[in-house]
């Protein structure tokens, strides 16, 4: 492979493709980011020494960031109270309704800036806070969601910026007062807002859209289906389904289907679908949701912070379903500790630890880097390839362990033993945004986010 001019060439220790390690490769970007180069040869002497084993950024499909600004504040459990999803829905509406858009833009770029350090290159906003503090939309319909997007240019991470819609206060219940800055009240508002903020992501050339309901209880079950089918053909499809055992009995209740059931019985379900969460399913809903290729969003964090339950990963594994993670309420960010609790709690529930066959770590970084990438509305067959964008998380060769353990067991070793200590940084579109800890715009960002966290004044 001949060199060619004007790139910018990196050589590293390693570099992690699907199939395996590249060892003692060289990789050129153009201006733009854009892979250009790829060998394990190189003839030239303008090349960035990188004692480090990257591995690509990954993507994390599932984010509310305004709910960053109550991470730990909902951990106080009086005496006597049972407290579960449902009453830290109540704290998360009293911090929905107290941010303005500056406070959100702050919060989000925090957000985004961490999830960059700990080696997160794209993320999916599933944004439903649209609207002003008495529910009024802004005359930009997607102002909170351009918040959104300029947080990500700032932070230097991709978004796909996923609006939701947001129509129902539960099963066939008119929405509730402390809602009021999400709901659409019809297919029609929605799709006035898609069309707003596919405006708003032209500001960055980094973002993309996709679309979204946000779960059967929040949108009429005909309008679900409207929805779908009405919009667009060529956006993921991102939906809440099944998280919550009162979700299940209520549904039940309501239509006499559970709603994973309701669900694949009443969309087409393929894999343009990311279904969060999906904790609770029944061996025939299991079985179909692998068969229809869809995507389950997995936000383990969250689901554990929330009491939410256990998906059950192992069967899933077995039928060859397809998943991704995310971080959701962002009580934890770092995708390795992702990893390891989807893994661990396995582990846990079966008493058995090969919940994968063969190489789990090479397993839960390729599964969840291209159902990942698929949520993002991007595709790509591998890892890194010539005319896709170079975005990667570097990890220290020179640390204690991987410095000394055999490229069989290195990202075993990365993925089981590691934490955001061992990355050297993180690069999207080839330029270090990340590296040593430091974020690139890490000062200005932070000081706006103290800023607007003194104006709350929740914590």
């Amino acid at each position: 492979m001949s060199l060619e001019e004007g790139l910018k060439y990196f050589h590293f220790s390693s570099l992690l493709q699907r199939e395996g390690w590249l060892s003692n490769v060289f990789l050129g970007v153009d201006k733009s980011g854009i892979i250009c180069y790829l060998s394990g040869e190189f003839s030239g002497t303008d090349v960035e020494e990188v004692n480090g084993f990257a591995l690509p950024g990954f993507q994390n499909a599932h984010s509310h960031a305004f709910q960053y600004a109550m991470a730990g504040l909902a951990e106080n459990h009086p005496v006597g109270t049972n407290d579960d999803f449902w009453t830290w829905r109540e704290e998360m509406y009293k911090c929905a309704l107290a941010v303005n858009p500056d406070q959100v833009e702050a919060i989000a770029a925090m957000l985004y800036a961490e999830m960059v350090r700990v080696g997160y290159t794209h993320v999916a906003e599933f944004h439903y806070l649209h609207h002003d503090k008495d529910g009024k939309p802004y005359d930009n319909l997607a102002e909170m969601g351009e918040c959104m997007v300029n947080a990500a240019k700032a932070a230097g991470i991709k978004i796909t910026l996923v609006p939701v819609f947001y129509q129902k206060g539960g099963f066939g219940l008119d929405p509730q007062p402390r809602q009021r800055r999400f709901i659409s009240k019809s297919v029609e508002d929605y799709f006035q807002l898609l069309g707003a903020s596919r405006k708003a992501i032209k500001n960055y050339a980094d973002a993309h859209l996709g679309f979204s309901v946000h779960s059967l209880r929040a949108v009429d079950l005909s309008v679900i289906k409207s929805t779908y089918h009405q919009g667009p053909k060529d956006l993921p499809f991102h939906l809440h389904v099944a998280e919550q055992k009162k979700e299940i009995n209520d549904c039940l209740a309501y239509c006499g289907k559970r709603p994973m059931q309701w669900l694949l019985e009443n969309l087409p379900v393929d894999e343009r679908f990311h279904l969060v969460h999906s904790t609770h399913l029944d061996d025939d809903e299991l079985k179909k949701l692998a068969l229809s290729k869809a995507s389950v969003v997995l936000c383990p964090s969250t689901e554990g912070n929330l009491g939410d339950g256990i998906f059950r990963m192992k069967e899933f594994v077995k039928l060859q379903g397809r998943w991704s993670i995310g971080t959701d309420s962002h009580i934890g960010l770092n995708p390795l500790e992702e990893f390891r609790m989807i893994d661990y709690r396995q582990r846990l529930v079966t008493n058995h630890r090969n919940i994968v066959e063969g190489n789990a770590a090479e397993y839960f970084v390729n599964e969840s880097v291209s159902s990942g990438r698929k949520a993002m509305g991007i595709d790509a067959k591998d890892n890194f390839e010539i005319g896709k964008p170079f975005d990667a998380v570097v990890f220290n060769a020179k640390s204690h362990l991987l410095a000394e353990t055999s490229e069989k067991n290195r990202l075993a070793t990365i993925l089981y033993t590691s934490d955001s200590s061992r990355i050297l940084g993180t690069i999207v579109n080839g330029q270090w945004i990340v590296k040593g800890q430091h974020h690139q715009s890490g000062q200005a960002i932070k000081e706006k986010f103290s800023k607007a966290m003194k104006e709350l004044k929740n914590r």
